[in-house]
């Protein structure tokens, strides 16, 4: 599994694409900077705030904007490769906006180490993120969480899409 890397990176390249993916009527839902084998990928995931659906013609658009900003800037030493996409349905909620947005929605949550009830995974109604406190609403009652121990919480809206 590749290893997210490249703070400043991120935060670097995200204060560069943010206005050219806003001023498209688009959501800039994350920006990843992350090594997978010998190769670098930086990602740039959109999304449309009507919640409609991505489509390879709106990812190419955003790509060809950005690109000649970031070849202006030169944000990353390394070579790497440009990818523009959608974050998906299971998309995963890394920060405060996504959990605001998300409030009310399916959420699937891996923990990194079992808590007190030793559970590991959650999956239930997204209450919502105060501070550091992730709470969600489970079939068996409330869990609360900090932020910081999941290994991922992510969006479960495909779960009705093979029944």
């Amino acid at each position: 599994m590749a290893k997210p890397s490249g703070g400043s990176t991120v935060q670097k390249v995200e204060s560069l694409v943010r206005p050219v993916v806003e001023g498209m009527g688009l959501r800039l839902w994350d920006v990843v900077f992350e090594k997978e084998g010998p190769d670098w990928y930086l990602r740039i995931l959109i999304d449309k705030p009507d919640g409609a659906a991505m489509d390879t013609d709106t990812c190419a658009n955003v790509s060809h904007a950005v690109d000649p900003i970031l070849d202006a800037a030169d944000p990353i030493e390394q070579s790497y490769y440009l990818e523009v996409g959608s974050p998906g349905l299971g998309r995963k909620l890394t920060r405060q906006e996504h959990y605001d947005l998300l409030k009310g929605q399916k959420v699937a949550v891996k923990l990194i180490r079992p808590d007190a009830a030793g559970c590991r995974e959650y999956s239930g109604t997204l209450v919502g993120r105060t501070e550091n406190t992730v709470t969600v609403a489970t079939p068996a009652g409330e869990v609360q969480f900090a932020a910081n121990a999941a290994s991922s919480v992510r969006l479960a809206d495909d779960e009705d899409l093979f029944s």
